[in-house]
C-alpha cells in the first residue's frame, strides 16, 4: 500500500516541494492558508486538499510542514486544527521551516508524548532547488525518525544528513546563513570595487572564479549584481528574520559574530531604502548608495 503524506504550506517552496512528493508516489494532501492556492495545487499535481491542518495530517505517515517563521509554524503545529491533533502514533512531522531551534525542540517534545517522530529539517537551494527537487536537507532528530522520513524527504532533495538531536538542523541552517551573509558582502565590496576602478565586472569575475575566490553566490549572482537587478532570490526580510535568530541564539552561547551583526545592520539599511523584498545580493545597492552621498 502506498504511504501517504500531507504537506502544509505552499509557499514559493512548498509547492513545488509537494508536487515532488506526490509525484514520487506518496499519496499527498495539502493544506494553505489560502485554500485558492490549495485548489490550484491540486489541480497541477493531482492528490487533494483539506480544511485545516488537521485533517491534512489524519491518517498520514510523513507530515511535512513549510511556513514563514516560529509563530507561523505553532499555529499549523498545535491546538485544536493543529497538524499533530490529526497526527497517528508512529507517524513523522517534518518541519521544514527555517525556524528557531527552540521551538524545533519544542515540538520534538510535544510529538514525542503522542508517539509521534519529529525531525527538524531546514533547507537550503532557494527556489530555484525547489523547483527542481535538488534541495539540501540539514535535520536533527531521533535517528529512527530521521531514517523512516528520509526516503519522503528525498523527494524533493539531492541531499541531507542528520546532524544531532532535534534542533540541530535549524542550528545548521544558522551556520549556513552565516557564511552565506558573509560571501555576499564581501562579493559586493568587490564588485563595487572593480566597477568604482573602471574595471569590465565580467571579465574580472570570469578571471577570478577560476581561483580560490570562486562561489555560489559569485557564480549565480555577479551578473544580476553589477547589472543592479535584485529579483532573483531569497528576500532580504527573510535574511533578517534568520540573522536575527543567528544572532539570539550565539547571545545565549556567548559566541562573538561580529560580522553577522555588522551584515545585519546593513540589511537593515537595505530594508530603509525600500529593499524588503529584493534578494540578499542587494548589498552591492547599499554601497552604490553611500558612494553617490559622498560624491
Amino acid at each position: 500500500m502506498a504511504q501517504t503524506a500531507a504537506f502544509i504550506g505552499l509557499g514559493v517552496m512548498g509547492y513545488p516541494m509537494a508536487g515532488f512528493l506526490q509525484q514520487k508516489g506518496f499519496a499527498t494532501t495539502v493544506y494553505n492558508r489560502s485554500a485558492a492556492k490549495a485548489e490550484s495545487w491540486v489541480k497541477d499535481h493531482g492528490g487533494k486538499s483539506a480544511a485545516t491542518p488537521r485533517q491534512a495530517a489524519e491518517g498520514a505517515d510523513f507530515v511535512m510542514v513549510c511556513v514563514g517563521n516560529d509563530d507561523d509554524l505553532r499555529s499549523v503545529v498545535l491546538g485544536d486544527d493543529g497538524a499533530l491533533a490529526g497526527m497517528k502514533s508512529g507517524a513523522v512531522l517534518v518541519d521544514h521551516t527555517t525556524a528557531s531551534a527552540d521551538v524545533a525542540r519544542e515540538i520534538a517534545t510535544l510529538a514525542a508524548a503522542k508517539g509521534i517522530g519529529f525531525v527538524d529539517g531546514p533547507v537550503s537551494g532557494g527556489q530555484a532547488g525547489a523547483e527542481n527537487g535538488v534541495l539540501t536537507v540539514m535535520c536533527g532528530g531521533a535517528e529512527k525518525d530521521y531514517e523512516t522520513a528520509k526516503p519522503a524527504i528525498m523527494s524533493y532533495a539531492r541531499a541531507c544528513e542528520l546532524l544531532g538531536e532535534a534542533g540541530s538542523g535549524q542550528l545548521a541552517k544558522m551556520v549556513n546563513q552565516i557564511c552565506i551573509a558573509g560571501v555576499v558582502q564581501g562579493l559586493s565590496e568587490a564588485l563595487h570595487f572593480a566597477q568604482s576602478a573602471g574595471l569590465d565586472g565580467r571579465r574580472v569575475v570570469d578571471t577570478i572564479s577560476k581561483g580560490a575566490a570562486q562561489s555560489w553566490q559569485m557564480e549565480n549572482r555577479y551578473e544580476t549584481m553589477l547589472d543592479d537587478k535584485f529579483e532573483f532570490g531569497f528576500a532580504v526580510d527573510w535574511m533578517r528574520k534568520d540573522l536575527g535568530m543567528c544572532l539570539d541564539e550565539a547571545k545565549r552561547m556567548q559566541v562573538s559574530l561580529p560580522m553577522t551583526a555588522l551584515v545585519d545592520q546593513f540589511y537593515g539599511d537595505v530594508q530603509a531604502m525600500g529593499g524588503s523584498r529584493w534578494d540578499t545580493s542587494s548589498l552591492i545597492r547599499r554601497l552604490r548608495q553611500l558612494k553617490k552621498s559622498h560624491g
